[in-house]
């Protein structure tokens, strides 16, 4: 109720009978209305002191929102602009509402530039690079999606700059047409991959396509090839290019590798396919010729090319190529046939003595298939012990006696019979087996214990034993088993020996040489070095191998060449022995020409073990020359 009308009210009720106005009673109906209302005044002042504390506090936390967003706001625009990556949301009709830092950066735009409002097209115009169109399109989300996942699109856009950088741009479309952005420099990750695209089908010291891209062009090739015409490829294959590695070092190896590479393309030339398809073999690809004209033109060129030395640092290294060859059609439609083809001819030429090229033939696979026969044959002798030695005299010319025997292996096959060693020792070095057989030295310790005391036993070494297995271990066990004194053992080994790793070889050597163990150089005089090497271990024989001997009777000059050889090894204090001694005529020139030793068919050839004792016990005749049984020669 108004104040106003309480108070005319209060008024009517203090009047008296008499029309006037009884002022006690008015005050006292006041002060009775006062009291009624004066509880309900407190109360209102105390909620209006609590609402004036609320807002205080509200006030208070709202200006803390205030700041937490100010805050918030800093920091969201801290973390946009430091971002790695560029953003940029543009609304629905294609204006810029939002980007970073980073997203003025790859483009190369200013702060004016991105101002709210500002449209693609605007700042397409004004980037510093233009948009690659073979990039992968965008593409949908997965089938599965949401219907608000469906209702947006990813889709890729790829930018090539100017100065040479790559950027990528993945956008996401939403439904109402917007879109957001994020951006990124991929010149890195993308020249890295191609780095490994290109390392994946190419040799990385040479630039030439490997074995995989090399299958794939010949593919490509043979798919394409017209009927009427002939497609060659050649597999070629360094000679001997292990020794260089082993000798010079790998490093070496590789830079004349490099110059190797640079003879090959300059004589295959830019219109033929070349690769590398190992650590020394190559090939090429030769298509859209006359064949075999042409291939053999190519394989002449690139044999006279490689026969020149080749330099590193102050040195000259010669090196000769081996090459086979296939040609397509006649030799196979598909390149696994091809390819297998042409490393049979290239088996098959070095085989035959290596420099040199073949050409495939069917009755190479022939002999391929009879090679593996034999192959297999030879694995199972090793477990049927179906070898045997045989030892052949070595007789002192001074003392006019034997002085000892060359082990040599022989291979009784019950079906082949005695096969020739000179059939299954280069196979058995080629697939490894020479390991086992070379470790016959303990049969032949065993059987040279039981002859006289002075009477020694020489056994051929492997290159392949050095470093396939302890040849030292192997060695002095034979000799302890056999309790055989060491300087009753004489190891013969050929160049190639050292050729393939002086610097693995020599240590052993010296650990052998330092047991008692005789050493000896076999085929003196057939290698590019031995001079070299005689200089590199002192060596207690070196044995000249048959062919000086055959023409030193009639040929001043062969006769020259043994006379130098003979005087080289008494100068450096090493014994000489002359194998394939076959007539008295060379027998008797040795002789006067004072040779230590000599063997050779005009003593013995090499007989079964149980002949050893008839042998020794024979009597010289004339001239002081042992008279061997006639059932025996």
């Amino acid at each position: 109720m108004k104040a106003e009308a309480l108070f005319w009210q209060q008024c009517t009720q203090a009047v008296t009978d008499d029309g006037s106005i009884d002022a006690q009673r008015l005050m006292d109906l006041v002060i009775a209305t006062y009291r009624v209302h004066e509880s309900n005044y407190d109360e209102i002042e105390r909620s209006v002191e609590t609402l004036l504390r609320e807002n205080d506090v509200l006030r208070g936390n709202i200006s803390a929102l205030s700041q937490a967003f100010d805050g918030q706001k800093k920091l969201f625009e801290i973390i946009l602009n430091n971002l790695p990556l560029g953003l940029s949301v543009f609304d629905a009709d294609q204006r810029l509402t939002l980007s970073n830092t980073r997203f003025r950066q790859l483009f190369d735009l200013t702060e004016e530039d991105v101002t709210a409002g500002a449209t693609i097209a605007d700042l397409t115009a004004k980037m510093h690079g233009t948009e690659n169109a073979t990039a992968e399109p965008g593409r949908r989300t997965g089938r599965h999606s949401s219907a608000s996942a469906r209702s947006s699109r990813l889709r890729r856009r790829e930018w090539l700059m100017d100065d040479g950088r790559v950027i990528q741009s993945m956008v996401t479309i939403l439904s109402d047409g917007s879109n957001i952005s994020i951006h990124a420099d991929i010149t890195e990750d993308r020249r890295a991959a191609e780095r490994i695209a290109y390392l994946a089908h190419h040799d990385p010291l040479t630039g030439l396509p490997n074995r995989i891209h090399f299958r794939e062009q010949v593919d490509a090739t043979l798919t394409e090839r017209r009927p009427d015409q002939q497609i060659a490829l050649v597999h070629l294959n360094l000679d001997r290019f292990k020794s260089i590695n082993n000798t010079m070092g790998v490093s070496a190896g590789d830079k004349i590798l490099q110059q190797v590479t640079e003879r090959i393309r300059a004589s295959a030339g830019s219109e033929n396919t070349l690769a590398r398809l190992g650590s020394d073999e190559f090939a090429i690809l030769q298509a859209g010729k006359q064949q075999p004209w042409n291939v053999t033109a190519l394989a002449e060129r690139i044999r006279r090319e490689l026969s020149e030395p080749f330099l590193h640092g102050e040195k000259q290294v010669e090196l000769s190529v081996s090459m086979g060859i296939a040609i397509a059609p006649d030799d196979g439609e598909e390149t696994d046939i091809l390819l297998k083809n042409a490393g049979v001819a290239l088996s098959h030429a070095k085989a035959d003595g290596r420099k040199r090229e073949r050409f495939f033939a069917s009755e190479m696979e022939a002999q391929m298939q009879l090679r593996h026969a034999l192959e297999a044959d030879l694995r199972a002798s090793m477990e049927n012990e179906e070898f045997e030695l045989h030892y052949q005299p070595l007789y002192d010319l001074s003392q006019r006696r034997i002085c000892g025997f060359e082990a040599l292996i022989r291979w009784n096959h019950p079906v082949r019979g005695r096969v020739p060693p000179m059939d299954f020792i280069p196979l058995a070095e080629e697939v490894g087996l020479i390991v086992d057989i070379g470790r016959w030295v303990r049969r032949a310790c065993n059987d040279a214990a039981q002859w006289p005391e002075g009477i020694k036993v020489a056994v051929n070494v492997s290159a392949i034993q050095f470093s396939s297995s302890d040849l030292t271990r192997d060695v002095a066990e034979a000799l302890a088993a056999a309790a055989l004194s060491p300087s009753r053992l004489e190891l013969e080994i050929t160049e190639s020996v050292l050729m393939e790793n002086l610097n693995e070889v020599l240590p052993i050597l010296h650990a052998l040489k330092e047991r008692g163990i005789r050493i000896s150089m076999d085929d003196f005089g057939t290698g590019y070095s031995s001079l070299s090497y005689l200089s590199s271990f002192p060596f207690d024989k070196i044995k000249i191998d048959k062919s000086f001997v055959n023409d030193i009777v009639d040929n001043k000059e062969a006769h020259a060449i043994m006379h130098a050889i003979i005087l080289l090894g008494d100068a450096l204090g090493m014994r000489v022995t002359v194998e394939g001694v076959e007539t008295a005529a060379q027998l008797a020139l040795l002789e006067c020409e004072e040779c230590d030793e000599i063997q050779g068919y005009h003593i013995s050839p090499p007989r079964p073990a149980r002949e050893v004792a008839d042998l020794l016990s024979l009597p010289p005749k004339n001239g002081g020359m042992m008279r061997l049984p006639e059932a025996k020669r």
